[in-house]
């Protein structure tokens, strides 16, 4: 049965979906752009902010469902210009560790509040010994 994953440290829902869906094994998370959770507003300071707030929500809401990036094996980015991809990677890797999850980055024309980057998880439950 599918579980919801909801955190107010993370910025809530702006539309009919979930911050996460749990479904056992893993958790899908929805994609989290640089809002800060206190105030509803996209954070001050470029795409270097933002980038650094989209890995926080996404920690939160991960933490929120009992895991920690490490547990992500799969992520999207959108971005709204590539020439951005530069500094959007850099932050990305001082958020994660080898093996680094899978990963496809796409431009995208526009991103919801104007945001410049946006990214979206698959994290999975370690297996359980049998």
């Amino acid at each position: 049965m599918n579980k919801a994953i909801e955190t107010r440290l993370a910025p809530a829902a702006i539309g009919p979906y979930s911050q996460a869906i749990d479904d056992g094994e893993a958790v899908y998370c929805a994609g989290q752009i640089g809002l800060d959770p206190a105030t509803g507003r996209l954070v001050e300071g470029g795409i270097e902010a933002e980038t650094r707030r989209a890995l926080e929500n996404l920690r939160a809401v991960l933490d929120a469902a009992g895991l920690g990036l490490d547990a992500i094996v799969k992520t999207t980015v959108f971005v709204v210009d590539l020439a951005d991809f530069e500094v959007v990677n850099r932050i990305y890797g001082e958020h994660f560790n080898p093996p680094y999850p899978a990963r496809s980055t796409v431009q995208a024309a526009a991103l919801p509040r104007r945001a410049r980057v946006e990214i979206e998880a698959i994290a999975r439950r370690p297996r359980r010994a049998r």
